[in-house]
């Protein structure tokens, strides 16, 4: 059940000191000046949940804007898709005070966004010790299994040495030059173009890979360290 979030709630000094503090400990894209108008746009909101729940915020679906309607839009996507996860609306009401700047709209919803966020970290630390019993081990073999799996997957991801097009050329146009020549120069630019985009998205890949490789040795290392003492002393592992 979503609670409808009004305006009609007056917060004490103490709790706006406590709100304003938390929200200074977010890490933002851009720097803080003035909350009401920095937040009108939802876009910093969006952050807020993103650095506490990264799975239930896609930040790109944000734009930052001065103007209204991409500001409500922004909020009714809010809305939709990460305040119903935690449980609450912000009404139509709150939301014009909000995109308009109106001074003290965006406090109360930032205290409630800190309740909720707080309510849900609380219930996700309780039931983590019984998610960790259910989750079944992995052997120190198929730990091994899948670092050599990775390892081979990336030395699949070959890149390719980009097209040598010489040295980069100022594009300066000539009233005598053809329109082909200037399409052939813009051409040759849009190919250099989309090898270092592929470049780049077979980097990505391989961070990605490379990443999910740490964890593994992170969970060898961890494997390795609950071994009985027996078992510590054959492998000459410290105690």
């Amino acid at each position: 059940m979503c609670i409808v979030l009004r305006m009609d709630r007056v917060l004490s000094e103490e709790e706006e000191r406590d709100t304003l503090e938390w929200v200074d400990k977010i890490p933002f894209s851009r720097l803080k000046k003035h909350i009401n108008r920095d937040f009108s746009d939802g876009v910093m909101v969006a952050e807020i949940v993103k650095h506490y729940f990264p799975k239930i915020v896609d930040i790109h679906n944000y734009i930052t804007s001065c103007k209204r309607q991409q500001k409500i839009s922004n909020w009714n996507l809010l809305n939709k898709r990460v305040f119903s996860k935690l449980e609450f609306y912000v009404s139509e009401e709150a939301v014009e005070k909000i995109v308009s700047s109106i001074p003290g709209a965006i406090l109360p919803v930032m205290f409630f966004l800190k309740e909720k966020i707080e309510k849900k970290l609380a219930q996700a630390t309780r039931t983590r010790p019984y998610f960790r019993i259910q989750e079944k081990p992995f052997s120190d073999v198929e730990i091994q299994q899948a670092e050599a799996k990775i390892v081979a997957q990336l030395a699949e991801l070959k890149i390719a040495e980009p097209t040598d097009y010489g040295k980069p050329q100022q594009l300066m146009v000539f009233p005598e030059m053809s329109r082909l020549t200037m399409r052939q120069i813009m051409l040759e630019k849009e190919l250099q173009v989309q090898e270092l985009q592929d470049i780049l998205k077979i980097l990505q890949v391989k961070v990605s890979k490379l990443e999910e490789l740490i964890q593994l040795k992170d969970k060898r290392i961890e494997h390795l360290t609950c071994l009985p003492e027996v078992y510590k002393t054959k492998l000459h592992l410290p105690g």
